[in-house]
This record gives structure tokens, sequence and C-alpha cells, in this order.
């Protein structure tokens, strides 16, 4: 690793990990670690533990003395090493932050995590410059949804992409043995990324996902039905990608539109929102709209993927691993070199060879934004281009390939 030019303020460090956890999170942590430690000016590396609950309640591990092969074991683990947390700070939050930093003499916050985590670093930095406090903060970028400004795609992406690419094909395979109807539900409110790799899993002319539903595109329940039906009557099955965030030309999420239908509660999560994939409710709620309309005697499934899209140990993507430490030795770099602030953005200067370059970006230019799969990529409102193929190719690394016996229904 390269030793960046260094100019320091004496201080210590604090480093947070939040929201969701990933496969390559831990990456990220120790990329900032291990590039900071041993250098003029840092104090103390505190990790945080729970993330932003950690820094008020000041509960902290110390990270500068922990011996690198340990180091290197724990970034190789999946999930958030420090715990996280799914507190979203206001500006009274942030205060009690700032006051956290300024009682441990905290000069450096790295935060590691997605748009209201920037958002966090983007406030909590405000407070500092107001304060005349010199403080360096820096969100270090991290969500499976795929989902922030300016970046060609977020670490803990590739490897959950890879996961859904995964789990399609096997599912592609049970479908086949034993043909029916088989839903799977995938996470994504907003964002379509991850609904949309699992066009990855098609190897064969026929193989699934037969149908591709994304949030970004309205939902219609009357034109799903026929959908599936003409593929089940195609091809004596039907294997369908649903993001967890579909919602009718109004923006009414269909879980909620099918609970009422069907005379079930809606339910909600800690922040008002209706509860997706972690309720298995819209799985559960389409597999009844299907045998209402099409049939009772229809063999209908479906799973909902769940948490399990987001710390598999067996699907880390490896450009996924490397990429995730990247941001956090940059963040890192960037801090030493003298910047005050800032987020790490992935872009993607080449395909062929792959090739990516890290960016710092304004704190406000991704804060609370949020990015959506691009048009070009839809087919229809039931389908997803090939040429996504292309973009997520490097992202999840080689898939497994599988060779099949031609019979018939």
């Amino acid at each position: 690793m390269s030793v960046p030019a260094v100019n320091t303020i004496s201080g210590n460090v604090v480093i947070g990990q939040s929201g969701g956890p990933t496969a390559v999170i831990n990456q990220s942590l120790v990329g900032v670690v291990e590039t900071l430690r041993g250098q003029p000016g840092i104090g103390k590396i505190l990790g945080a533990v729970h993330a932003v609950r950690g820094i008020i309640n000041e509960q902290y591990i110390e990270l500068q003395d922990v011996p690198q092969d340990r180091l290197d074991r724990v970034a190789a683990t999946p999930s958030a090493a420090l715990g996280s947390s799914r507190d979203k700070p206001d500006a009274e939050y942030c205060k009690k932050i700032f006051a956290s930093f300024e009682k441990q003499n905290v000069r450096y916050f790295f935060y590691i995590g997605g748009n209201d985590s920037s958002d966090t670093c983007r406030i909590v930095n405000d407070l500092g410059k107001s304060s005349g406090y010199e403080l360096r903060c820096f969100h270090v970028p991290k969500t499976i949804d795929n989902d922030l400004q300016h970046n060609d795609h977020t670490p803990g992406f590739g490897s959950a992409a890879r996961y859904v690419a995964c789990a399609f094909i096997g599912d592609n395979l049970d479908n086949r043995s034993l043909p029916g109807i088989k839903l799977n539900v995938i996470m994504g409110r907003h964002a379509g990324f991850l609904t949309a790799a699992s066009v990855m899993a098609r190897q064969n002319p026929e193989d699934g996902p037969h149908l591709i539903y994304v949030p970004e595109v309205a939902f219609d329940e009357t034109k799903f039905l026929a959908d599936v039906d003409r593929v089940y009557k195609k091809h004596g099955r039907c294997l369908i990608a649903v993001s967890e965030g579909i919602a009718d030309k109004n923006h009414t999420p269909i879980t909620a539109k099918l609970a009422e239908a069907q005379g079930h509660p809606v339910e909600k999560d800690m922040h008002g929102n209706v509860s997706l994939s972690g309720s298995g409710a819209l799985g559960d709620f389409l597999s009844v709209h299907i045998k209402n309309n099409l049939g009772k005697k229809l063999r209908v499934r479906a799973d909902t993927f769940g948490y399990a899209q987001r710390c598999f140990a067996g699907c880390v993507s490896p450009s996924d691993s490397e990429e995730a430490r990247m941001v956090g030795r940059k963040a890192a770099e960037l801090a030493l070199a003298g910047e005050t602030d800032g987020s790490v953005a992935i872009q993607r200067i080449s395909d062929d060879p792959y090739k990516v370059q890290y960016k710092r970006i304004e704190l406000a230019d991704v804060a609370g934004k949020t990015r959506l799969l691009e048009p070009r990529y839809f087919v229809g409102d039931n389908n997803i281009d090939d040429s996504f193929r292309k973009y997520l190719a490097p992202l999840v690394g080689p898939l497994p390939t599988v060779e099949l016996l031609r019979h018939t229904r």
C-alpha cells in the first residue's frame, strides 16, 4: 500500500458502520484503520459500537493496535464487525455526536453507510465548521441497493447481486424440474438494481426469471396476471423476480393494496413505512392473487430473500471485496492529505478491461439523494435488457454454469 501525503491535525479518530450490513463492509473499516495508524498526529482509532448510538453513549473499541493478520480476517468476515444502527440522526442528535467528539478530542470521523450516513456526516461537519472546531468528516459508501448518486456502483452491491444471480440459477433449475409458478421477492424499496441482477441467471433461451418487476416501473395487478398466464401457457412454468418496492402508477405500494384487498392489516416499520421484504407479505399476497384469478389448483410458491442477500458468506464478489477496501483507504488518504470532508465515489472508466477510479465528491451531492435504475435497462414493464449483464458482469464475478438435458413437459 502506498504511503499517502500527510497533512494531519492531532487528535483521535472515530469510525462507524451504519444501516444494513453487507458481505464486504468490514473491508472498508479495515481500509481506514490500516491507512491511518502510525501516521503523524493520529492518536486513538476508535470503533463506535453500534454506530451513532455508540458515539453518544461513548462506547468505543480501540483499533489502532489490532494486529494486521487479525484485521485481515475481520475484513474477510461479512456483517458489521462494530455493530450497526438504524438510528437516523437529526440536528439535535448530531449535536450529541459532536459533543462526544469534543470530549474525546476526535478530529477525524469516518462513517460507512448509505444516504442517511452521508447526511449524518454532513450535519456533523457543519456543526464543526460553525463552532470553529477542526474536524475532518468522510462518508465511506456502502449499500446493497446501489442507489448512491455519482457512483457507478457501491460496495456491498456486487456481492448481494451475486447472491441474487446464484439463487435464481438454482431456482430456475428447481422450477424446471418441478414446473410451477415461483416468485422471489428481492430487496429494493425505490431502486431496482438488485432485482434486475436476477437477469444474470439466464444461461439458456428458456431460463428464468421470465418476468422481472422493479420499483421504477409502475406495476399493474391485472397486467401482471396476464403476464404470468402468458408465460405459464408458453413454458408450462413461470419464474418471477419482484422488487419489494413495486408500486402502482399512483405510487401506492402493492403490498398495501393487496393487503387491503385480501383483508389483512398493513404492517409498518419504526419509521412508518409499509413493511416490505422483512414481512414476507408481498410474496404471499401475490401468490394468493395468482391463485384467486388464474386457478386454485396452480402450484404457486413464493420466497422472500430478505436479509440473506446482505451477508451471505458464500457469494462474496472478488471485485466488491477489493473495492470496499479501497474506498476505506481512499477516504483515509483524503483526510491525511488535508481534505476536510467529502464522500468517496466509485466511477467506472473502462469496461474492457474493467477499471474504476475513486473520486472525492461533496457530501451534499450524495446526502439524502437516491439514484434509480436507468430507463434504458427497462424492457416494457416486466423485463430487463441484456445490456444490464455487461454492466453487472465485473461486479458479480464468474457465476456457476449449468448444462441441461432437453426434455418436453
